[in-house]
C-alpha cells in the first residue's frame, strides 16, 4: 500500500520536502520497503509549485481541503508559526491523520495539547525537524539513548547567533557588523530578534527538555538571554581565559528538577562544541549508560530541514498499522529550577575608573556575598580614567552573585553595570 502524504506549504521547507518526495520516491521505496507517495499541495499562494513537476498532484489553496482529502494519510504543517498551523493540525489529527511539522514555535506553546489530541485520535504527530534542522537529534533521544537517564544536554542550536559569534571570534568583528554580514548571506532574518535574542533557541530548548525529562516544560518558566550583548572585548578575554563564547541552550537534571535555560556560555577550547564554527548546529549530550554523544550538521535550509521532515514521513509509513508512538510522554511534573538557583562559575567583566584599592573593594564586596575569584586580568585604559576588570569565579550561587553585583555596581568607582556570563 502507498501512504498518501500532503504538504501545507509551498516556501522554503515545503519546497524541499515536495523536491525530495518527487525526486527520491524510487530509492526511499527501495531502502525502506515504504511506499510514499506525494498526493496533494495546499498554499494561499499557488504560484509556489510552479517550479515543481506536480504531474497527477492535486494542487490547493485551501489546506482544509487537503486535510479531508482521503489520498491523503499524512499531513506535513510546513507553514510556521501559531496560526493558522495549529488549527491546521488539530484539525488533521481529529480527521485521524497523521501529521509531521518543522514548527518548534507551535510546539513550544502548545506541544502537550497537541500530543493529548495525537493520542486520543490513534495517530502519530512528529516533528524531527523542529530541533536543529537535518541533525536526527530527536530520534538519537527517543530511539538511540531510550535506554539512558540522560544527565545533560548542551546545545549549539541557532545557526544565525552562532555565525554571529564564530566572526566575532575569527574575525575580531563586533557584534553589529557580524549580524550584518549573516543577514547579507542569507543566515540572519530581518528583524533578527527571534534568533538573536536566544528565543529561537528557547523554543527548541523547550522540545528537548520535555523529551528528556518526560515533563510538561512552560516556556515563561526557561531563563533566555539572547547574544546582544556580548562585545568583541568579551571574546577576546574569553579566548585569553582559555574559552569560546557560544550561545547555549543548557539542559540538566539537578535532582527533581530540571534546569532548561538559554544563554551566552564560555566554553572551554578543548571542548567539542568549541570548534562547531559558523551557521552549524551541534548537540552534545551525556546518559549514564553511553556517555557523552555529539550531533553535528546544518541546523536549518531547505534541503537539510527536508531530510528530516521526510524521515517522519518515513518512519510512519514503515510503521503502518502498528501502535502509534506519542510524541512526548509525560511523567510526574517535575520543577523548572530558577536561573537564581543556578550553580556554576562566571566570568566578570567590571568597568572601573581607575583609581586606588578599587580590586580591594569589589573583592570584598563578592566576598561578603560568598564569591570567591579564581583568577583576575585588569588591563591598561580603555576609556578615558576607565579600565577592565575581568574575573573568573570559582563555583557559586547565582542569586549570591547577583545580590555581590546589585550592591557593587552603584559603586562610584563602577562607570557601567558588570558583564556576566556563565562558564560551561
Amino acid at each position: 500500500m502507498s501512504i498518501g502524504v500532503g504538504v501545507i506549504g509551498g516556501g522554503t521547507v515545503g519546497g524541499g520536502v515536495i523536491k525530495t518526495l518527487r525526486s527520491n520516491a524510487a530509492l526511499i521505496t527501495a531502502r525502506t520497503g515504504a511506499g510514499v507517495t506525494l498526493t496533494h499541495v495546499a498554499d494561499r499562494y499557488t504560484d509556489l509549485f510552479k517550479a515543481f513537476d506536480l504531474a497527477g498532484v492535486t494542487i490547493s489553496n485551501d489546506a482544509s481541503k487537503l486535510i479531508n482529502d482521503p489520498n491523503v494519510h499524512i499531513v506535513c504543517e510546513l507553514i510556521g508559526g501559531l496560526e493558522p498551523a495549529r488549527t491546521f493540525i488539530s484539525n488533521a489529527l481529529k480527521a485521524k491523520k497523521h501529521v509531521v511539522t518543522a514548527n518548534k514555535m507551535l510546539l513550544a506553546h502548545h506541544g502537550a495539547e497537541l500530543c493529548r489530541a495525537a493520542i486520543d485520535n490513534g495517530v502519530e504527530l512528529r516533528y524531527e525537524a523542529a530541533v536543529a534542522g537535518g541533525i536526527p537529534i530527536i530520534k538519537a533521544l527517543r530511539e538511540g539513548l531510550v535506554s539512558n537517564n540522560i544527565e545533560f544536554v548542551y546545545g549549539i542550536l541557532n545557526g544565525t547567533c552562532n555565525y554571529i559569534l564564530s566572526r566575532m571570534t575569527y574575525e575580531g568583528l563586533e557584534f553589529n557588523d557580524a549580524l550584518k554580514q549573516a543577514q547579507a548571506l542569507g543566515f540572519a532574518e530581518t528583524p533578527p530578534d527571534l534568533d538573536i535574542e536566544g528565543h529561537d533557541t528557547a523554543h527548541k530548548c523547550q522540545i528537548l527538555a520535555s523529551l528528556c525529562y518526560s515533563t510538561e516544560v512552560a516556556l515563561e518558566d526557561i531563563y533566555v538571554e539572547g547574544v546582544t550583548k556580548v562585545t568583541g572585548a568579551d571574546v577576546a578575554y574569553a579566548h585569553e581565559l582559555g574559552y569560546i563564547i557560544k550561545l547555549l541552550a543548557v539542559i540538566r537534571s539537578v535532582g527533581d528538577a530540571v534546569e532548561a535555560r538559554v544563554h551566552p556560555t564560555l566554553v572551554p577550547k578543548d571542548h567539542l562544541l568549541a570548534s562547531v564554527r559558523n551557521e552549524f548546529n551541534a548537540v552534545y549530550v551525556k546518559g549514564d549508560i553511553v556517555d557523552g554523544t555529539l550531533y553535528y550538521g546544518r541546523g536549518a535550509g531547505r534541503m537539510p530541514t527536508a531530510s528530516a521532515v521526510v524521515s517522519d514521513i518515513v518512519d510512519i509509513a514503515r510503521r503502518n498499522g502498528a501502535a502509534p508512538q506519542p510524541p512526548f510522554v509525560y511523567g510526574a511534573k517535575r520543577p523548572i529550577r530558577d536561573i537564581g538557583h543556578v550553580v556554576g562559575r562566571y566570568y566578570l567583566r567590571l568597568t572601573t575608573l581607575d583609581k586606588p584599592g578599587v580590586l580591594g573593594k569589589i573583592c570584598t564586596g563578592l566576598g561578603a556575598h560568598g564569591v570567591s575569584i579564581a583568577s583576575v586580568i585588569q588591563k591598561e585604559k580603555h576609556a578615558e580614567n576607565a579600565v577592565h576588570v575581568v574575573m573568573m569565579t570559582h563555583e557559586t550561587v547565582e542569586s549570591s552573585l547577583r545580590a555581590a553585583l546589585n550592591e557593587i555596581d552603584p559603586q562610584d568607582f563602577i562607570g557601567e553595570p558588570t558583564h556576566v556570563l556563565r562558564v560551561l
